[in-house]
C-alpha cells in the first residue's frame, strides 16, 4: 500500500494511504477543478474531513448522516450508481457546516457525497423529489429558533 503526504490548513501535514483517496471525476460543485480528495476520519467521532490532495485550503467536514438522522434514505439513480461503478458497497457522507455555536451547525441532506470504496470514486449527488434540504440541524433536540440559542 502506497502513502501520500498532503498539506492541510487545519491538521498540518498528514500521511494518507492510497485507499483513502477518492477520485471525483467532476469535482465537487463550486470546485470542479479539484478531483482528488483524501477521506480522513476524525478519531472517535461521526465526522470525517474530505481534503483536497492538491489544494491545502480546500476541505470539507463530512458526517455520517445516519448517525444524526437514522431514518435518512434516498434512492441512488441507476446512472449515478453506474458512473461511480457501484454494485454493492457504498459510502454516504454529507457536508457539515460547522458554526461557532455547535447548536447552529447544519448538515446538507439534499446533496450527499456518495462514494464507492472499492473503486475509490465519489460524487456529490443532488437528490430530487425529496423533503430534505441543505441546512438540517445537526442537533435535532436543540433546534435553533430565529438564530438564537434558546438560552
Amino acid at each position: 500500500m502506497n502513502s501520500l503526504i498532503i498539506e492541510t490548513l487545519s491538521m498540518g501535514t498528514l500521511e494518507v494511504n492510497d485507499e483513502q483517496v477518492y477520485h471525483f471525476s467532476k469535482g465537487i460543485p463550486g470546485f470542479e477543478e479539484e478531483t482528488d480528495f483524501a477521506l480522513i476520519p476524525l478519531n472517535d467521532s461521526p465526522f470525517w474531513v474530505l481534503q483536497s490532495i492538491k489544494v491545502q485550503g480546500l476541505s470539507f467536514v463530512l458526517a455520517d448522516p445516519f448517525a444524526f438522522y437514522p431514518s435518512y434514505e434516498f434512492e441512488l439513480p441507476d446512472d449515478e450508481a453506474e458512473e461511480l461503478g457501484i454494485d454493492s458497497e457504498v459510502l454516504v457522507r454529507c457536508i457539515v457546516t460547522l458554526k461557532e455555536q455547535v447548536e447552529a451547525s447544519t448538515i446538507n441532506l439534499l446533496a450527499p457525497i456518495v462514494m464507492n470504496p472499492g473503486g475509490q470514486t465519489g460524487k456529490q449527488i443532488v437528490i430530487h423529489r425529496t423533503p430534505y434540504h441543505t441546512k438540517h440541524s445537526l442537533l435535532q433536540e436543540q433546534p435553533v429558533i430565529d438564530g438564537k440559542d434558546g438560552g
